[in-house]
């Protein structure tokens, strides 16, 4: 008897790709190699790619930050599953990796296995289109990839940190590990939306028909809801692969010289998918198979392989079993490839075209603000407010925009002008009394376009010896950029082109590195030097608050709506002042709102400021009047949950936002005269 062959190809290639996934993914990537920047859980993941363009078919934009790299990782898989097989299950999934762990670990412990039987089998296999369908339904409708809520793997990738749900994601865990303890492959079987997509493309001569059916309706003026299509899509896959189970088109297959087999059965046991190899007679068929050739390395007779013509399977052909890893590096060394040599657009937008208007083009690069979908939509309703603007395109991963407009009414550097967000970005605190008054020089700048390269301009500053406190930007042409620093530090034009210049910007949080792409060019700098008092820089620097409410008020047999400035007018009123340099940090200065809205439900509190406050200082002001009281105001902004009413019909209670350590100062209210 001849001696069992290992599986080595797919063991590379599938504890491989796991690995690479452990050692990017948590950290330790920028721990040996200094500087390189965090993995995207979701840069390579192909069913992200397939919703990305089911999105871009429906309502020609993508979801989310999807670019053409993860499209293109879909289409891959695509291209594998109607022509060979499931490689990317077989071989890369990280999930699957881990199922056949669990099948190991079953056989260590020595757990029997559950077998499921036909009808159940039959029933099981439904839950992953139906999955699928609403997955599908939600990322279409909103434009948001919907999969990353209950993705096992981007629940553990992210550290259950990510874009979750996370009771659907630790659910979604425990199939993997519970259930896939009991019963083989019970998530890629069962569960997996991918999966299913995969056993469906295995029949793709139906799905051209479906395609065809779906055309010649759309000729004859059927113009049935995209709904339709995906749910005959689901609907069509179950059934194929419950009730046929049969696709004959994939050019690979795991073929049998059924001569030399003596029905030993050992390949059924190594099966990950209990097909019954052993009883076929001349190729494997079903639906699950994913060429791991698990099967093959374990027939003592070698009476399996991977091959194309069941005819053909006396010759020994050796290699082939190398075949199916081969084919899933080549497609996806191709995906990556190409997916880097185009870019999609985000979204593709037009408005308000007049027949015989002719559009002019301006493309502006480095927008680090567009990054998603949703930045996208925002650009645009920017877009829409300029005159002569009729057209946005967007492209996320090079943060790129287009915009069209008619020359008759706009130009190029009038719509640059618009699209310019001036900035201000405070690097340190300096102190009034040690510094009154600050230096300012004036650079000029090319491609600086929005507020995220100022602020990561200015985060150049902070490991320079040199004290600089701020930058801020201002629209023309180079961009000028003022430098706010120490009276007595250097400020030669070499040390500012260099900083200018550098190609990316190094965050270092202990032991965690991050590089960000940096592409300013340095003009010039203006002569002379000018100076501010440190005072007005702090003031110029900060970005003050202000929340002033109203309530219902009787007024005759009815209520009227009034500013409680005017209610409580001529009465003594008081500021509670909380001073806590957190007041100017965004993470803090983003829960304002909702500590407002949550205050502005107690009669008595009239505004909600945060400023600087007579000695300088951010301070969180709240301004009230009886009989609203200190006392209560603190048990308010101390509770654990807040009430935010977000529509009339829509009150909440959520978790604080915000934590308090100690009481406010109780200071009165100056009322301007």
């Amino acid at each position: 008897m001849k001696q069992k062959r290992s599986n080595w190809p797919k063991n590379l290639l599938q504890w491989g790709s796991l690995a690479a996934l452990i050692f990017f993914l948590s950290g330790l990537a920028g721990k040996i190699f200094k500087g390189m920047a965090a993995a995207d859980p979701e840069k390579l993941c192909p069913f992200g790619g397939l919703q990305a363009l089911a999105t871009y078919f429906q309502r020609g934009s993508l979801p989310c930050s999807m670019s053409s790299l993860q499209i293109l990782m879909g289409i891959a898989l695509a291209v594998a599953v109607i022509f060979f097989s499931k490689l990317f299950c077989g071989y890369l999934c990280p999930v699957g990796t881990v199922e056949d762990l669990l099948i190991r670990a079953r056989k260590a412990m020595k757990i029997k296995t559950i077998k499921v039987g036909k009808v159940l089998d039959i029933i099981l296999r439904l839950v992953k289109y139906a999955l699928l369908f609403w997955i599908v339904y939600m990322t279409v409708t909103s434009s948001e990839l919907f999969c990353k809520k209950l993705d096992p793997y981007y629940a553990v990738a992210t550290g259950f940190k990510g874009e979750i749900v996370l009771w659907m994601s630790i659910a979604s865990v425990a199939i993997v590990i519970l259930l896939g303890l009991f019963i083989d492959r019970f998530w890629c079987k069962y569960v997996c939306p991918l999966g299913a997509i995969s056993n469906t493309l295995k029949f793709w001569l139906w799905l051209v028909v479906l395609s065809l059916v779906w055309w010649v309706a759309s000729l004859l003026g059927l113009n049935f809801s995209w709904l339709w299509l995906l749910g005959t899509f689901c609907l069509a896959g179950w059934l194929l692969e419950s009730f046929h189970r049969k696709p004959k088109l994939q050019i690979l297959r795991i073929v049998k010289d059924d001569e030399i087999c003596n029905n030993c059965g050992i390949c059924n046991r190594k099966c990950p998918y209990n097909i019954d190899v052993a009883s076929v007679k001349s190729a494997v068929n079903h639906v699950d198979c994913t060429l791991c050739a698990e099967c093959t390395a374990a027939c003592p007779h070698q009476a399996l392989r991977v091959g194309c013509c069941p005819s053909k399977a006396k010759e020994k052909k050796g290699w082939t079993r190398f075949l199916p890893a081969i084919l899933t590096l080549a497609l996806l060394a191709a995906g990556i490839i190409i997916g880097n040599k185009f870019e999609l657009p985000t979204i593709n937008e037009t408005w308000g075209l007049e027949d015989g208007m002719k559009l002019e083009t301006v493309k502006v690069s480095g927008l680090k603000s567009v990054k998603c979908y949703g930045s996208s939509m925002a650009f645009k309703a920017k877009m829409e407010k300029v005159p002569g603007v009729h057209a946005v395109k967007t492209y996320v991963g090079s943060h790129t925009v287009e915009v069209g407009y008619d020359p008759s009414v706009t130009n190029a550097e009038a719509i640059e002008k618009q699209i310019f967000v001036p900035s201000k970005f405070k690097i340190a605190t300096p102190d009034p009394e040690q510094t009154p008054a600050l230096k300012v020089v004036t650079l000029r700048v090319e491609k600086m376009h929005d507020k995220m390269d100022l602020n990561y301009f200015g985060l150049q500053f902070r490991d320079e010896e040199r004290p600089v406190y701020g930058v801020e930007s201002e629209y023309d042409c180079p961009v000028v950029v003022r430098v706010f620093m120490d009276p007595n530090a250097e400020s030669d034009e070499a040390w500012f082109k260099e900083i200018v210049n550098r190609k990316k910007l190094v965050m270092k949080a202990g032991e965690k590195v991050t590089e960000i792409p940096m592409g300013l060019e340095y003009v010039r700098m203006e002569p002379g030097v000018d100076t501010i008092a440190t005072a007005d820089f702090l003031k110029r620097m900060f970005s003050p608050f202000k929340a002033e409410y109203s309530g219902k008020y009787p007024s005759g047999d009815t209520t009227v709506v009034r500013k409680r400035t005017e209610v409580y007018a001529g009465q003594p009123q008081y500021i509670l002042e909380f001073e806590d340099a957190r007041y100017e940090k965004p993470l803090v200065t983003r829960s304002l709102p909702f500590l407002s809205n949550h205050l502005s439900k107690e009669e008595g509190v009239i505004a909600t400021y945060v400023a600087l406050n007579e000695r300088l200082k951010p301070a969180l002001q709240i301004r009230f009047a009886a009989p609203a009281t200190a006392e209560r105001i603190w048990e308010l902004m101390t509770m654990d949950k807040w009430t935010i009413t977000y529509k009339d019909d829509d009150v909440r209670e959520e978790d604080a936002r915000i934590k308090f350590d100690k009481p406010g100062e109780v200071h009165p209210y100056a009322i301007a005269e």
